[in-house]
């Protein structure tokens, strides 16, 4: 059954900030991930929330760029997608293993969630659809994403693995592969002109 025709797709400002933590962290467990070890330095985090991830990731989302865009399906939130210009990414803007492939200022696409119960149905790819939009509209000349293409089984406890031809089907095309291992296997820069 695929959903997506009725997903809306919306960026991550304060207000709705539960919703993104329905979807991430549902428990709001402190040392649970809140998306924020490539934005933030654990001393910036501690600046910004103190001993409290969420209201660091509060102070994200009342930045001009939304961190990302959450996913609604009949005003219920079912996925997290996390984008934003590589510059505001520090851990990705200074990796040695996914370096830049040139000079274009693209914006990166660096984590999806998809709650269970909504697996499965074509969220993810609306979603993505929709942090294009999202970033095309704030002016990005690109989107990037950074995939794991495994051949036979696939670990799906990893984000992006075995999702290249989702991105594909919305329009990405491989420009490289980084130096980057996950499950010992290369992650691919895919790329979307926008």
């Amino acid at each position: 059954m695929n959903i997506a025709p009725a997903l809306r797709i919306e960026p991550l400002t304060e207000p709705r900030m539960p919703d993104f933590a329905a979807v991430v962290n549902p428990n709001h467990r402190e040392k649970h991930c809140w998306c924020l070890s490539h934005r933030l330095s654990a001393q910036e985090i501690r600046d910004r929330g103190g001993e409290n991830r969420y209201e660091a990731m509060c102070s994200l989302s009342r930045e001009k760029i939304a961190p990302g865009v959450i996913a609604y399906l009949d005003g219920e939130p079912v996925g997290w997608c996390s984008i934003a210009p590589r510059a505001l990414i520090p851990r990705l803007q200074n990796s040695k293993l996914i370096r830049p492939v040139d000079e274009v200022a693209v914006w990166s696409i660096i984590c999806m969630v998809v709650r269970a119960g909504y697996r499965r149905r074509g969220v993810n790819r609306q979603m993505v659809l929709g942090a294009l939009d999202y970033a095309k509209s704030l002016g990005a000349p690109a989107v990037e994403a950074y995939p794991v293409d495994p051949e036979g089984r696939m670990d799906l406890t990893m984000a992006f693995v075995g999702t290249r031809k989702m991105f594909e089907e919305a329009g990405f095309e491989v420009v490289g592969v980084s130096d980057a291992l996950a499950s010992r296997l290369p992650r691919l820069i895919m790329r979307k002109m926008l």
